[in-house]
């Protein structure tokens, strides 16, 4: 039987489900971690129980996205097939990561006309940050994967549903940026030390990942709905965002960037992203096996 992408996509029919349970579970289990990261009595064990609660609430939006989808059969194949790596993913995925590494590398070029270090360009020692007893670049490497087939597996597609593309990145871009609030209490975790470096950084972070969503919502639909183009431009974004001696104000300076590029993608083709929800869109209802 052909199935029209549309009609497929009008089977992720429970999105107050998924984001109900894929938001209270791991703020649950990471204000757990919040606690136990800040029990100095606890010592080694504490941060074992940092790391182990940190990693249940990254987990759960995917288990919550697997149990949505593995009685529809449907579902399941149309999962299967975005999970290959074949068609257009990997000119997406480069292009992904072109951005990400292109808007990081000009931002601190930016930054040195203000007076910020060329230091900027040399490579970071080791991560910023930690997770318990991980060191920051495990989370950093893992949490795309696990993310994306949460987001990408199910959720993004559940909003698209009944929404045109602007509007479902708005939407999960907020979303997005209120479920990262918990990791902000976490002693020693990425976002608990932009909190501490100033409000304007934690802010710009939040800020940050609307033009986020609407570019890799961009680069997913253009490849078909390959949630690996997700997963590496959310990769891209963490390593390259991570990898250089960057200053802070650098990523100030990226967001703005990527706000511009944003602009500059959703004039060059609004219809794409205003355009009629995949329900009554014949344009990208293209027939799926």
């Amino acid at each position: 039987m052909m199935l029209r992408e549309a009609e497929i996509i009008g089977r992720f029919n429970r999105p107050w489900t998924f984001f109900a349970l894929a938001t209270v579970g791991p703020w649950t289990a990471w204000l757990i971690a919040a606690w136990c990261s800040r029990q100095a009595a606890l010592g080694q064990t504490g941060l074992v129980l940092v790391s182990l609660f940190a990693g249940i609430g990254l987990a759960l939006p995917m288990l919550t996205a697997w149990l949505l989808i593995r009685r529809d059969a449907v579902l399941r194949q149309d999962l299967w097939r975005r999970l290959s790596l074949r068609g257009k993913a990997w000119p997406h995925m480069l292009l992904g990561a072109g951005i990400m590494l292109g808007s990081i590398v000009l931002a601190q070029a930016i930054s040195l006309g203000f007076g910020y270090s060329a230091d900027q360009f040399a490579l970071a020692h080791g991560a910023s940050f930690s997770a318990g007893i991980l060191v920051g670049w495990v989370p950093l490497l893992l949490a795309p994967a696990v993310e994306e087939i949460s987001w990408h597996g199910y959720g993004t597609d559940a909003l698209r549903r009944s929404m045109n593309l602007f509007w479902t990145s708005i939407v999960f871009g907020v979303y997005w940026a209120l479920w990262h609030v918990p990791l902000g209490l976490i002693e020693g975790y990425y976002q608990a030390n932009l909190v501490e470096t100033g409000p304007l950084h934690a802010v710009n972070f939040l800020v940050s990942l609307i033009p986020f969503v609407l570019l890799m919502n961009w680069l997913y639909y253009r490849s078909g709905r390959s949630i690996w183009v997700a997963v590496a431009f959310h990769l891209a974004a963490n390593v390259f965002n991570e990898a250089f001696q960057t200053h802070p104000d650098s990523k100030v300076i990226q967001t703005g960037l990527l706000i511009a590029l944003t602009l500059v993608v959703i004039l060059r083709d609004p219809g794409f992203f205003f355009g009629r929800t995949p329900a009554t869109d014949t344009r990208t209802a293209k027939a799926i096996p």
